[in-house]
């Protein structure tokens, strides 16, 4: 089973622009409109609150290009493409960029894309990138984040050793490119169809049955396989030049190609276009993708940007991200709260992706073209494991018309993958990343919220087949003993705790069907979460398949032998709350909830000292708890169950504060397509789901005095925190509509009708609030 990890941790170490805003980045463009010079800043207010350079630096492996919201295309820079904090081919540690290429993920902890690198020239001809050491070795060339503009939907650079200024804009399927070459200087443009994602230097981009043709002198098409984490998955560009080009050179193997040679076929595939005149007039460049053909990537192509209009396809752009970036408004007087805010925001818009051609044609999860239903989209770039817990319950709330088209696009997945039921699909091909098989929560919480339009009863046929029947990763040893052992399969523990709540999710889609048998018996097995638990040291732990515990062991430690881990990106510690769906009977276990309050206490306060081997998820900590990867995402949440809801409301402001920051490391861990930033935006606005199945979430500590947002059919539902400030995290007293509102908890049909929610905030706890039972979130609902 392949995990995100296969990477060792960079350590890169640079103090680039602490606390600098994006804003400060554009000077040294002239001619380029930026934050404070014109049209943009005037019609786009929200557009400005967005940095999007938070999380490129550190290890949130964010990319700053210009992407529309859920866009197929991320036309973006590459800075290097070879190691763990390249994941989205931007570091803001390097100092060179390679070029510019049209795919990428935002801040995943895995690594793939970064397909149809297009890098202008002038000078010698380069068909290699160079090494970050010596850029000049290679096509590469230096920059300074003094020289770069990133808004949504646009990036703009100048390539010092070139003296090109570098313009980048997108729309959904297809990206255009604007370079002003220095006057009196010849260029070329170099296109680098064997660049991608390498697993290391000298190992190049996995590429099979790539093609490279010169259609006529403004037009170039290719197509490949790539075989990186996505095994298999197809790409197709079709690329049209503003101007002819003068000449033109393919290589294949990195050796040109005889004679007048107008295609080519092999595995490493470049071209060179010449352009003596490029100094007289901007060079630009539509690339349009598919999966399905270089014709289907014409096809996008002209649909989309059927002109030579790049200020008109920016404009569009920023027009695209303003009506989403608006959906929410905050009231606030910090400036760097804002941006934050905004910038998270915008980043739990960049995936799921569009995966559909304008012909309705995709290529599906057995790798055959399919054509869509009139109004009907596909979706690619589901990081399940991580953003079911607050990415699709934010989107259930400020994008639910979305939702439908999403979730049935998820049941189509299923249906057509020879893998069976979705677990991390990208671009066609699963990758089978993470444990579990969280695309149920998904489906289930949709069905809890009553959207419709989504076939239920296929998707329990389906998710039936994975719960009851798959030979998949230890399942079988899972149905038979009521847990994984850890000498039988690798990361038991987390797989045991893992599949409680998949079949907590599935049961919910078999009474979704009608099927009461099936939702019985996976709600009994649900429960299987408590066959880890070592009830003599209160931690969830490895065992054995005779029953017995396995040591030794220690509570830090990812595993109790050399052989494989028992925990999957996470210890014991982080482990041991890894229950969502049964908090109330999971209490129990502990000796009831003053004995679980005391244990959350202790991970809190516990030392924050890890083993050497350690993998670098396990960050972003306060004790043992970690911010930085997903299982600790909804713990600061469980006091609520336990009636202590002041202590909530203090580790929620308190990881607010201090583990998302206004700079480019402002982020604790890996983003993880959104997920990372759906927490802050959700638990910014006062409340988090725990268990998204539930259609329930838990209030937090509110961050801002005022929070408007649209939730749909012109509803708006507003949070308003009276009192509120730094040193003021605690909640005095709630109304709702205004009448008084003592739960710590919320439905999402009562948020989605739309309303205000008031709260009243103070310095010092109110340890009245909550502690009643019956104020406490239910769970195993």
């Amino acid at each position: 089973m392949p995990t995100r990890r296969g990477f060792l941790q960079g350590a890169i170490a640079f103090a680039l622009f602490a606390g600098a805003d994006a804003s400060g980045l554009a000077r040294a463009l002239p001619g380029v409109a930026t934050k404070g010079d014109g049209d943009m800043a005037s019609t786009h207010p929200f557009c400005d609150r967005v940095d999007l350079f938070i999380g490129t630096g550190g290890h949130g492996h964010t990319y700053p290009g210009a992407t529309r919201p859920f866009g197929m295309v991320q036309l973006s820079p590459d800075t290097y493409n070879a190691d763990w904090d390249a994941c989205s081919g931007y570091h803001l540690g390097d100092g060179s960029i390679m070029g510019f290429s049209h795919t990428h993920l935002s801040g995943t902890g895995a690594s793939d894309m970064l397909d149809v690198l297009v890098m202008p020239a002038t000078g010698p001809t380069h068909i290699a990138p160079g090494t970050r050491k010596h850029p000049e070795s290679g096509y590469r060339s230096r920059y300074d984040h003094a020289d770069e503009v990133a808004r949504p939907g646009y990036y703009a650079v100048l390539l010092k050793d070139y003296g090109i200024r570098a313009e980048l804009t997108a729309t959904e399927r297809a990206g255009i490119h604007r370079y002003h070459f220095p006057a009196g200087h010849s260029g070329h443009l170099v296109i680098d169809w064997a660049h991608g994602i390498q697993d290391a230097d000298d190992k190049p981009t996995r590429v099979t049955d790539a093609d490279l043709k010169l259609v006529d002198d403004r037009t170039v098409t290719g197509g490949r396989r790539v075989h990186q984490w996505a095994n298999g998955r197809y790409i197709h560009f079709a690329m049209r030049l503003s101007r002819p080009f003068a000449g033109a050179q393919l290589y294949a193997e990195d050796q040109p190609l005889a004679g007048l040679a107008r295609e080519a076929k092999g595995k490493c595939l470049k071209a060179v276009l010449r352009y003596p005149d490029a100094h007289d007039a901007p060079l630009l460049v539509k690339v349009g993708i598919s999966a399905v053909s270089a014709e289907n990537a014409m096809r996008n192509l002209d649909a989309e940007i059927p002109a030579w209009d790049f200020d008109g396809v920016r404009r569009d752009a920023a027009d695209a991200w303003e009506r989403e970036l608006s959906r929410v408004d905050v009231d606030t007087p910090s400036a760097a709260d804002r941006r934050t805010f905004y910038t998270a925001l915008y980043h739990t818009m960049l995936a799921p992706t569009l995966f559909d051609d304008v012909d309705r044609r995709y290529r599906g999860m057995d790798l055959k073209v399919h054509t869509l239903p009139e109004g009907a989209h596909n979706y690619s770039t589901y990081s399940l494991w991580d953003t079911y817990r607050a990415l699709h319950p934010l989107m259930t709330l400020v994008q639910p018309e979305r939702v439908p088209s999403l979730v049935d696009g998820l049941i189509r997945l299923a249906e057509e993958s020879p893998d069976g039921v979705p677990v991390w699909p990208l671009q066609g091909v699963e990758t089978g990343c993470m444990i579990g098989w969280h695309s149920a929560a998904v489906i289930a919480e949709a069905y809890a919220k009553g959207f419709t339009g989504v076939d239920y009863a296929k998707a329990w046929k389906l998710y039936r087949q994975r719960a009851m029947e798959d030979d998949y990763r230890g399942l079988p040893y899972y149905r038979k003993l009521g847990y994984v052992p850890c000498d039988k399969d690798w990361e038991g523990v987390s797989k045991t705790l893992e599949y409680a709540y998949c079949d907590w999710s599935s049961a919910h889609l078999a009474r979704a069907a009608g099927d009461e048998n099936g939702y019985r018996a996976l709600l009994k097995r649900s429960r299987n979460y408590a066959n880890v638990f070592n009830h003599d040291s209160n931690f969830m732990q490895p065992r054995l398949a005779d029953g017995a515990w396995a040591t030794p062991f220690d509570p830090r430690s990812v595993g109790h032998s050399k052989k494989w881990r028992d925990y999957t990106e996470s210890n014991a510690w982080q482990a041991t709350f890894l229950n969502q769906h049964d908090v109330h009977h999971y209490m129990t276990l502990f000796g009831g909830t003053e004995a679980f309050a005391r244990k959350l206490d202790a991970l809190f306060n516990a030392s924050s000292e890890l083993p050497a081997d350690a993998p670098p998820d396990i960050a972003g900590l306060i004790g043992q708890y970690a911010h930085g990867n997903e299982p600790s995402h909804h713990i600061a949440y469980l006091y609520a169950y336990a009636g202590q809801h002041h202590k909530t409301q203090a580790r929620v402001r308190q990881i607010l504060r201090t583990l998302y920051h206004a700079q480019p490391d402002g982020l604790a861990g890996n983003e993880d397509c959104g997920q990372m930033s759906a927490w802050y935006v959700l638990s910014a606005m006062g409340f988090y789901p725990v268990d998204p199945v539930s259609g329930n979430y838990v209030i937090g500590s509110p961050l801002f005095d005022r929070v408007t947002m649209q939730v749909g059919k012109g509803r708006t539902l507003t949070v308003e925190a009276k009192g509120n400030g730094p040193e003021r995290p605690y909640i005095q007293s709630v109304t709702f509509n205004g009448k008084p509102y003592t739960r710590t908890w919320l439905r999402h049909a009562d948020l989605a009708a739309g309303g205000t929610l008031v709260f009243e905030m103070g310095a010092k706890p109110n340890l009245a609030y909550g502690a009643a039972p019956a104020d406490r979130p239910p769970s195993f609902v």
